[in-house]
């Protein structure tokens, strides 16, 4: 990976903060934090992912109130959000007062105990999904245990003051909301972003659409006047909020029952992607852009909740080895550059998702024939080719990161081919 990238903290959405009703504000940081002056004290979701960026917002805190930190929650158990923690009990140190609460959804700590037993394959995973050179995250996603957590509901504070912090299942099962309701206001955190719902990514696990869908309906039900997102502006007015939040939920449950349909006519996986078609008045608005998710992402994730491994080939339920494969078919192929050609040709007429297909013959095999060694080549420049035709961040980095990996052959330590 080139690494280009490296020194940009990570999904810094900008600094500084916003205020969006009388003690209720925005801290910008990994995504947009927020803040609540309570009769207890400040309440803050999301410490930030430390260092600079941190720091940053505690001095902006400092610009608004000089009241103590009563409590720091985790909006999820994604890590990156709450490794400056440290510098936020730190700051409290320093001003002498007790340290703050760290409360969390109860499903936070087995995240947790989950992303330990598998660090390196969650560091390897972030570094292409996010384009970053191998180790960038070893010291970036710390972890932290909260102190405390809860189930559905936590009420801190009082009176007009009292806001509600509420479990808000989504892009993971231990995502919450904050919820004012003198104001009505609500902080969606990751329920709420300005795209498609990220659901379905590459690299992840199954990640619930209908339960997401109950989330934004249940939150609609509050009746907000104003709704912040973890990224992406601020939505206001009652009708535009239940707008967007009823609006995606609609169009999750849309795709569920459009996938069983046609799971239900036979169709295998492959087949259930060629013939989805999404409606513009589902899929056309702003909110809906696919700039981070895709909605063939969730597609294949609703397929694969009714739906084992297997892909309908009866050659790969024991398949052998990939690198015997690859050798195995490039030997049969006793005319290469007929091959090359005809991908040439593909690519040549824009076709370049086919011309892929029909490299990947040769591409997938290991040695350095001078065909094999070509494919790669050609493989790698219409991977950067395909990037530039998908409005998805993942599948943009995706395409880029497998390319130079493919160029400097250290693929495999991916699993890449």
């Amino acid at each position: 990976m080139n690494g280009k990238d490296d020194d940009k903290p990570f999904l810094l959405v900008g600094t500084g903060s916003e205020t969006v009703a009388p003690g209720l504000h925005i801290l910008r940081g990994q995504g947009q934090s927020f803040v609540a002056e309570t009769d207890a004290g400040l309440v803050l979701i999301d410490a930030g992912p430390g260092g600079s960026v941190t720091q940053g917002m505690i001095e902006s805190l400092r610009q608004l109130s000089d009241a103590p930190v009563h409590a720091l929650c985790y909006s999820h158990g994604h890590i990156g959000y709450n490794a400056g923690v440290p510098q936020w009990l730190e700051h409290a140190r320093q001003r002498g007062e007790p340290a703050p609460r760290i409360i969390a959804h109860r499903n936070v700590p087995r995240r947790h105990a989950r992303y330990r037993e598998t660090q390196a394959l969650q560091h390897r995973m972030a570094e292409v999904q996010f384009n970053r050179s191998p180790g960038f995250f070893e010291h970036r996603l710390t972890m932290h245990e909260p102190t405390e957590t809860f189930d559905e509901r936590l009420v801190i504070g009082s009176g007009e003051q009292r806001i509600e912090l509420l479990w808000a299942p989504s892009e993971t099962d231990d995502a919450i909301a904050l919820w004012s309701p003198a104001q009505r206001v609500l902080y969606g955190g990751a329920a709420l972003l300005d795209s498609i719902p990220n659901i379905g990514t590459p690299f992840r696990t199954l990640r619930d659409t209908m339960r997401w869908a109950g989330t934004l309906e249940a939150l609609a039900a509050l009746g907000p006047r104003i709704a912040v997102r973890e990224f992406g502006p601020v939505i206001e007015g009652e009708d535009q909020v239940r707008q967007v939040l009823t609006h995606t939920a609609r169009a999750l449950r849309w795709l569920r029952a459009e996938v069983v349909r046609l799971m239900n006519e036979g169709l295998n996986e492959q087949q259930v992607l060629a013939r989805m078609h999404y409606p513009e008045e589902l899929f056309g608005v702003p909110w809906m852009k696919p700039t981070y998710g895709d909605p063939s992402y969730i597609v294949r994730d609703i397929y694969r909740s009714e739906n084992g491994w297997w892909d309908r080939n009866p050659s790969t339920l024991h398949p052998e080895p990939p690198e015997a494969v690859g050798a195995a078919v490039a030997q049969a192929i006793a005319d290469k550059p007929a091959v090359i050609a005809s991908a040439r040709a593909l690519a040549d007429a824009g076709r370049w998702q086919l011309a892929l297909h029909v490299i990947d013959l040769l591409a997938t095999a290991h040695g350095d024939a001078p065909e094999i060694a070509q494919a790669r080549a050609l493989k790698a420049a219409w991977l950067r080719e395909r990037a530039t035709q998908v409005a998805s961040y993942v599948s943009r980095n995706l395409y880029k990161v497998s390319a130079d990996m493919i160029e400097q052959g250290t693929q495999g330590r991916f699993g890449i081919r």
